[in-house]
């Protein structure tokens, strides 16, 4: 088990060009303080330390490297954005022990407050 690293980057596990655009740009807004690590392969996410976790539920793999992620670093927050009809992986990440499991309009609603939340 891990602990966070407060000082370090958001981990964020996006393949999909038009989120990781709204993402870059909510962090761009929020200042140097907002530092990300792009991944876009789940098997990157193993072994690494990061402030808290985004993944996009809606890539092959994700799911299980996020939960793996979430398993070594309990006290950092993961949160999982998927279609709001998949409702099966809703549920998988939710009880895979994601702290957070927001539809896509949710998540491109709150990005620009959810990133410097992040790292509080």
């Amino acid at each position: 088990m891990c602990s966070p690293d407060p000082a370090g980057p958001i981990l964020v596990l996006c393949r999909d060009l038009m989120f990781a655009s709204k993402i870059r740009g909510a962090a761009a807004a929020a200042g140097d303080g907002v530092k990300i690590q792009w991944l876009r392969d789940p098997a990157q996410l193993l072994g690494l330390d990061g402030a808290a976790l985004i993944v996009d539920l809606g890539q092959d793999g994700a799911l299980d490297a996020g939960a793996t992620w979430k398993s070594a670093h309990p006290t950092a927050r993961a949160i999982g954005f998927v279609s709001h009809v998949d409702t099966a992986m809703i549920a998988a990440a939710k009880a895979a022990g994601f702290d957070d499991v927001l539809s896509r309009g949710q998540f491109d609603a709150t990005v620009s407050r959810l990133l410097p939340a992040l790292i509080r």
